[in-house]
């Protein structure tokens, strides 16, 4: 091993023990941070974690590196940003469902009529990449048997037990640009758009599903915006910055 590599394998120990509840409350208030009401910290901090808490208290930090609050931060305003953030994944998931769902469908529908077979996911000629169409084949086959079923089912079975990010990659590995098209109309989306659009909503169904923070994240795969098309839905996916912050 290169010494590079053994740099990299080495971890720097984490030498910082286990606080209590009520010892977290009185770090928090060491930090800067108003506590009015002690015991509801400590109760929301014991249903929380920590750690998962501390990912809300940035914003109100005038030091990262020593984690000192801004003077009169109060706990329920972090709090209440927690509230808010989960009220957000809850809408989020509930727009993604709507969104996996019809995708299962308009899959099924136009790849079985299109290529005049029940079983279209099965003809590896279909798709484009043999290495991404052998995993996904094989994850749905691993599904099949769990699920029991006795005969190899149709798409409008087979699509019902793919997840967002595997109907993600279905969608973009198929060979046929007409087939993308077709499904992408459904949406006005150029299938170029679908498909970036299908990899941002599987990252952030994943991290919402997971119960992780979706307020103030970067995330790694961004959408594309379309640039031609009906302009109330271009509009409506124009991020507009807030230039109006006092």
């Amino acid at each position: 091993m290169s010494p590079s590599n053994r740099n990299r394998s080495r971890k720097i120990p984490y030498n910082k023990l286990p606080i209590s509840f009520s010892d977290q409350v009185s770090l928090l208030e060491q930090r800067g941070l108003a506590t009015p009401d002690k015991a509801k910290a400590e109760f929301y901090l014991s249903q929380l974690n920590y750690y998962r808490f501390a990912a809300y208290c940035l914003p109100f930090e005038r030091d990262h590196t020593t984690h000192q609050f801004i003077a009169g931060t109060q706990f329920d305003e972090i709090l209440n940003l927690y509230i808010f953030d989960r009220a957000l994944r809850l809408l989020v998931l509930d727009a993604i469902e709507r969104v996996e769902v019809s995708l299962r469908a308009q899959l099924a529908y136009h790849l079985s009529h299109n290529h005049g077979t029940a079983h279209p996911h099965l003809k590896p000629i279909l798709f484009h990449n043999p290495v991404i169409y052998g995993a996904s084949i094989n994850n749905l086959n691993g599904d099949i048997q769990r699920s029991r079923e006795e005969l190899q089912p149709p798409i409008w079975a087979v699509v019902e037990l793919m997840t967002m990010g595997q109907l993600s990659r279905w969608f973009s590995n198929i060979e046929e640009r007409s087939d993308r098209q077709a499904i992408g109309r459904i949406y006005r989306l150029d299938e170029k758009i679908m498909t970036s659009f299908c990899e941002h909503l599987s990252l952030v169904r994943n991290h919402a599903a997971h119960h992780a923070r979706l307020w103030n994240r970067d995330f790694t795969k961004t959408p594309m915006l379309p640039r031609r098309g009906e302009q109330r839905l271009i509009n409506s996916l124009l991020i507009v910055p807030d230039t109006d912050r006092r």
